[in-house]
């Protein structure tokens, strides 16, 4: 199932990138699941992030890896990481970040999702979490980076 979120900013991809941050990692985690950072190494190819969600009744664990970035020559930069160790329902995950330049500075910042669990049913059933789950960063970005 793919899932696609754009928000705009007033800041320029080169400086959005640097922002993608522990920091920022952190403040965009919704409230549910609560999330715990164990390991940040950055958002860079081979570069590793390890978090445990704590839903209450157990503690998953999820790390993903960096298997590419860079910059496009219209000007935007890019990260992706995949999933290796995932919670379940989940079975496949790949979430590409791009922000793309735009007028005056501004830039937009695209969370491109694929996810996949054991059934067509039941990504569809679980798309509005996963939708909301990264709304929910929509004001985060725009409070980091500037509203446009």
């Amino acid at each position: 199932m793919r899932l696609l979120l754009r928000t705009a900013v007033f800041q320029s991809p080169s400086v959005i990138m640097a922002g993608f941050t522990r920091a920022l990692f952190e403040a965009l985690a919704p409230p549910f699941p609560k999330l715990r950072v164990l390991r940040f190494d950055g958002c860079h190819t081979g570069d590793r992030v390890e978090i445990e969600l704590d839903t209450l009744v157990k503690r998953l664990p999820w790390t993903s890896l960096i298997v590419a970035d860079g910059q496009e020559p219209d000007g935007t930069h890019f990260f992706v990481d995949e999933g290796q160790v995932l919670p379940p329902p989940l079975r496949y995950w790949q979430h590409r970040h791009r922000i793309q330049p735009g007028p005056n500075g501004s830039s937009v910042i695209v969370d491109d999702l694929e996810y996949r669990t054991a059934s067509r049913l039941l990504d569809v059933l679980i798309y509005p979490a996963m939708w909301a789950q990264f709304a929910w960063r929509r004001p985060i970005y725009r409070r980091w980076f500037g509203r446009v």
